[in-house]
């Protein structure tokens, strides 16, 4: 069970990305829970923030599914979540473009809020042009959870984006910041600010370090297979670096599991589908992930140093630790100081660190990384925040 403030409340959640997604991301973890712990939770799905790439065929696609969807009625889904799909153009740099974005969001969440019969809801927003929903469905408490630096992406309007961040987390009662630098610069607009790193189902991940089935794509590869789980994209990732260690160590197998351009369509891994060590092994549901761990030597985040990076805290980390896997990453300033992480510069150093995981490596060592992170769960986050909000 979650917190008081929210155990049983009604929840209207604005997400940054589709209930479907590839990879499940806080918002999917956090919302799932509180459907399952007896809340009636409204999920909204992604206003379409990024300008859509017109020549990716996965933004065709995803406009496509998402005007069917905004077509239809809010879907009830088998875990208790109802997900809403707004019909709204992904043209916010256009102020025009903006309000009627706000009037069809207002009138689609509002018939929907009424369906459902919720009272005075959680408004739980991850973005912050859920500023407009305030007066419209009367909240009861209003959550603005911040996991990532949106404007920072490419195709954000950043000026619009910053601007309804200030006005939004000044109303809000609770702020949650999901990394350090993120924290910092909320608390220069609210002074109601939580610091609540991602977590992970420590549960579900710690199986990895039993006997059991591995996944078929990573049983096929030699040892060490080193591992990187999560979107293959090149706003985040460091291909140069991957395609470097791949060239020195031929030895070694890097698996990528997990889809290519997702967020970002214009992601070239041509480069590293040439590199006959480095094994590109697609999308993997999220319960199936341990058994791509049982297999593996070394989780690796190789990250490129940006603005962006500057402010995640990957959730990956907390899920290679519960598997039992050493940690080396690189561009993630927030990871800093976590045992069993070791954070690196260049691909020297990168090198260097993944052989000395290799080296260092043992049953026990593997047992004492999954315990030290087995109560950072997100059920454990919820009643934090929980306790945070009834403060």
């Amino acid at each position: 069970m979650s917190g008081d403030a929210l155990r049983g409340r009604d929840v209207v959640c604005l997400g940054f990305n589709d209930w479907d997604n590839e990879v499940w991301t806080n918002q999917h973890h956090l919302m799932s829970r509180l459907a399952a712990g007896g809340s009636r939770v409204l999920f909204i799905e992604s206003l379409g923030l990024r300008r859509p790439d017109l020549d990716s065929a996965r933004d065709l696609r995803r406009m496509a599914r998402r005007l069917a969807r905004g077509l239809g009625p809010p879907r009830r889904l088998a875990g208790g979540v109802t997900v809403l799909s707004p019909l709204v153009l992904p043209l916010h740099s256009s102020a025009a473009v903006r309000t009627v974005n706000a009037r069809v969001l207002r009138a689609t969440v509002r018939v929907a809020a009424m369906r459902m019969g919720l009272q005075a809801p959680v408004l739980w927003a991850y973005v912050p042009q859920a500023e407009v929903l305030v007066d419209t469905l009367a909240p009861g408490l209003v959550v603005y959870h911040c996991v990532d630096d949106i404007a920072a992406q490419d195709g954000i309007d950043a000026a619009s984006f910053n601007a309804a961040e200030r006005r939004f987390a000044r109303r809000a009662d609770l702020v949650i910041a999901s990394s350090p630098a993120l924290a910092e610069r909320l608390r220069t607009m609210s002074s109601r600010v939580l610091y609540a790193p991602n977590v992970a189902d420590t549960e579900v991940f710690a199986v990895a370090l039993e006997p059991g089935p591995l996944d078929a794509g990573m049983s096929a590869l030699p040892a060490p297979r080193i591992v990187f789980v999560g979107a293959i994209a090149a706003k985040k990732l460091d291909l140069g670096l991957i395609d470097g260690l791949a060239r020195a160590r031929p030895e070694w197998s890097f698996a990528l599991v997990g889809p290519v351009g997702l967020g970002d369509p214009g992601t070239d891994v041509s480069d590293l589908a040439a590199r006959s060590n480095v094994h590109l092994l697609g999308a993997r549901p999220h319960d199936a992930l341990p058994d791509v761990l049982r297999g593996a030597a070394v989780g690796l985040i190789p990250y490129r140093r940006s603005r962006l990076t500057e402010s995640i805290f990957p959730m990956k980390v907390y899920e290679y630790l519960a598997a039992g896997l050493p940690v080396v990453a690189s561009g993630v300033p927030a990871l800093a100081g976590l045992d069993g992480v070791e954070l690196v510069e260049g691909l020297e150093d990168t090198i260097a660190a993944i052989e000395r995981a290799l080296a260092g490596d043992s049953p026990r060592a593997r047992r004492e990384r999954s315990e030290g992170v087995a109560h950072l769960s997100w059920q454990a986050r919820l009643e934090e925040i929980g306790a945070a909000l009834s403060g």
